[in-house]
């Protein structure tokens, strides 16, 4: 994410325009992952236990963390007692996943159910979501979805009472959209609304948003074939014929993403990896 202004507002993914978290934040974050370990299912330490991490969102998140979880499952230096759940579910829109007693949490319930994992060991989420058919401009859709994403972050901690992490990430490119389902600019806005909330958090440290440390997963969005200083580009064939839902081609390529995110991540080490790495 550029550090120019957008529309008047700071760009960058952190405060002052910045792509990397104020110091203090990051060491945060690094401590509290220092604590994820093994668990029972009653949330108690064990070394036969597992550490469990699940995708939140929607369908573009179920697809590329499906693509995730055989990357890392292939990678001999990824913890084995790693655990990592796709509880993502198409058409879950950002407000459906914002109603606690809602179905969507039905569903999350039973994929867990599926794995033999209890509430209680889950210590890890990548959040991907956003909202559906929003015809509000910018910065409203962006504030929109920052309270949404707030109500999340808090259902998930009450659901899930030993989550320590919460990474999210915003949309990919939306400029092939052949429909009003997050197209541009609304995609490239979105990441306003995960800024915005993890500089909440880092502006009011008090001890009920401390717990789970919100920072960014990785930064997905590329300005269509115009090549990201690192060389990401969103190819049309990156995307289903309806420009929204990712390929397989496309969802390779955010799992990808998502993998070297974690590979590189100062927090992710502690929990991602073996502990002999």
């Amino acid at each position: 994410m550029g550090s120019a202004e957008y529309l008047g507002f700071a760009g960058g993914l952190y405060p002052s325009g910045k792509n990397s978290p104020p110091s203090a934040y990051e060491q945060a974050g690094i401590a509290l992952a220092a604590t994820v370990q093994a668990l029972d299912t009653d949330g108690k330490q064990s070394t036969s236990g597992k550490i469990v991490m699940i995708s939140i969102g929607m369908s573009n998140a179920s697809h590329a963390f499906s693509q995730f979880i055989r990357l890392a499952d292939t990678d001999p230096h990824k913890n084995s007692r790693l655990l990592m759940i796709d509880a993502a579910r198409n058409g879950a829109a950002a407000t459906e996943i914002a109603l606690p007693f809602g179905d969507y949490w039905i569903h999350v319930d039973c994929e867990l159910q599926r794995c033999e994992i209890s509430t209680a060991q889950v210590q890890v989420v990548w959040l991907k979501t956003a909202l559906a058919h929003d015809s509000r401009g910018f910065p409203e859709n962006a504030r929109l979805l920052q309270r949404t994403l707030r109500s999340i972050v808090g259902i998930l901690g009450t659901k899930f009472p030993q989550l320590k992490l919460v990474y999210v990430s915003s949309r990919t490119y939306g400029g092939y959209s052949e429909s009003d389902l997050s197209p541009e600019p609304i995609a490239y806005e979105s990441a306003f609304a995960v800024k915005w909330l993890i500089e909440e958090r880092i502006n009011n440290s008090s001890a009920n948003r401390s717990i789970p440390w919100v920072s960014w997963g990785p930064y997905l969005w590329a300005d269509g074939l115009t090549p990201r200083s690192d060389g990401v580009v969103w190819e049309r064939g990156d995307f289903e014929p309806d420009g929204v839902h990712t390929s397989a081609q496309g969802a390779l390529k955010e799992a990808t993403m998502l993998f070297e995110f974690f590979q590189k991540d100062t927090a992710a080490k502690h929990w991602f990896f073996s502990p002999m790495m």
